[in-house]
């Protein structure tokens, strides 16, 4: 393995880069960042910085492949880097509190050896909390914000005051791991594996860890959940979900029969996109369609893909009732529902499903999409689904539908259901705690909670 040198002296961008469990060593780089755009981008700012870093270090070296980064925080078009004193930073931290910023971060690789060079820049949206005096104080007195672009380290005690981020969470802590991952790929760094073995589970096993570790190296692993305001760990990172979604959604599309009725179709696209248009998570394709089953039932997989039975939407009195349902849908998406129930998943068949996606060659993935699309069929946790509930009628509320239209579709199913037995598949069995969805819908659009919410909440029987 060739000599990699990181042009940087920063604790956080080193931490980063031993995560690609790659050796390497640190040459702090003597150029001096520009921070003047001087009528250029603020990504061209990055990138030349980037590559100016790397090529001083190139410079100093006989061999070896050189990885540099450059990151400013921009608001109201004025740009910030680190700070020069305590002072400034308590200046910065004030002004960035206030309204959202876009980080840039520069990523410059090049290979003295080959002779080559490239460079790519990240960027995130970070949204915080308004902080005050005594708060940047306290957080002073426990972090040093002399060597961070922004003052705040969101790997740290930054994070108590980071409300959510847009995009890749490692570019906010310095160094964005996917893009450098691709990019360190092109000039063929990357693990290489053989293993010989005769047990057919140990070598699903081993490529079930590959993929995993893969996973984790071409995303961020890490992120923060717009819908649950919490730093969650994904091992999958949006690219491999949606080319999870896409395999499960292959083999739906091939075993379950699609309502012929273009109609149907279209209101659901139609409402379907005015929803996405709101949500929390816009980087990513969403496909709503819908199923001739008479079930009264949704589901969503992974990557944005929305399946309605044409059962339900049989049932819905008006676009408000249907614009709930789907938004409720979509909020299991922008929250990452699917993907954190299939990754928890140990099954033989989902090991299969996710290698196949990883070893395209694998083939015979179309018995695990089909049990991985039955356990996404049978609902989510308890907390999942309520969540879901109050965000759907966030959704629907600033897509211009009236919230109140899934608590009386709410209704109209535990009337349904009251009347008749459970079917297999069927909303209340997958979408279980009616009376205290109302309640979470109600409390979401301010609507007061009376007795008769109260006494009856279903609660969790204990075994």
């Amino acid at each position: 393995m060739r000599q990699i040198y990181l042009a940087s002296g920063s604790l956080a961008r080193r931490k980063l880069l031993k995560l690609f469990g790659l050796k390497f060593k640190f040459l702090t780089s003597r150029v001096k960042e520009k921070r003047i755009a001087m009528g250029s981008s603020y990504v061209s700012l990055v990138k030349n910085n980037a590559l100016n870093k790397a090529r001083e270090v190139s410079g100093r070296i006989n061999s070896g492949i050189v990885i540099a980064a450059d990151t400013i925080v921009v608001q109201d078009k004025k740009i910030s880097g680190k700070p020069q004193n305590l002072k400034d930073a308590r200046i910065m931290l004030r002004k960035l509190s206030l309204k959202p910023q876009w980080l840039y971060t520069g990523i410059a690789v090049i290979d003295k050896d080959k002779n080559r060079v490239m460079v790519d820049c990240e960027k995130t949206k970070v949204y915080m909390d308004k902080l005050t005096d005594k708060e940047i104080d306290n957080y002073f007195l426990h972090t040093s914000p002399l060597d961070k672009a922004g003052s705040f380290d969101i790997q740290g005690r930054g994070a108590f005051f980071v409300r959510r981020i847009e995009g890749c969470f490692y570019n906010v802590v310095g160094l964005p791991l996917r893009r450098l991952y691709c990019m360190l790929k092109k000039i063929g760094i990357s693990p290489a594996v053989s293993l010989k073995v005769g047990s057919r589970i140990v070598i699903l096993f081993f490529l079930f860890t590959v993929f995993t570790a893969a996973a984790l190296l071409s995303g961020c692993a890490t992120e923060y959940n717009l819908a649950t305001r919490k730093q969650e760990t994904f091992y999958y990172s949006t690219d491999k979900e949606i080319a999870l979604g896409q395999s499960i959604a292959r083999q739906v599309d091939k075993e379950y029969k699609m309502a012929d009725d273009p109609l149907l179709q279209k209101r659901v696209e139609d409402i379907g996109k005015k929803i996405v248009n709101v949500c929390d998570r816009k980087e990513i394709d969403y496909e709503f369609k819908v199923l001739d089953d008479d079930e009264v039932n949704a589901v969503s997989l992974p990557g944005g893909y929305i399946y309605v039975n044409r059962g339900l939407m049989e049932r819905v009195d008006n676009d408000d009732q249907l614009a709930g349902v789907l938004a409720h849908e979509v909020a299991h998406i922008v929250a990452r529902h699917s993907i954190k129930k299939l990754q928890a998943l140990n099954s033989y068949s989902i090991i299969r499903l996710l290698t196949a996606v990883a070893v395209p060659d694998s083939g015979q993935v179309g018995n695990a999409a089909d049990i991985a699309f039955t356990e996404l069929l049978m609902g989510y946790s308890r907390d999942d689904e309520l969540l879901a509930d109050q965000l759907s009628a966030r959704y629907a509320r600033l897509a211009g539908y009236d919230p109140h239209g899934m608590i009386k579709f709410l209704e109209k199913l535990q009337d349904i259901n009251r009347r008749r037995p459970l079917q297999p598949k069927s909303y209340f069995k997958t979408h279980p705690y009616v009376p205290d969805r109302i309640r979470v819908v109600k409390q979401e659009i301010g609507e007061g909670i009376d007795f008769k919410d109260y006494i009856n909440i279903e609660q969790v029987q204990s075994k």
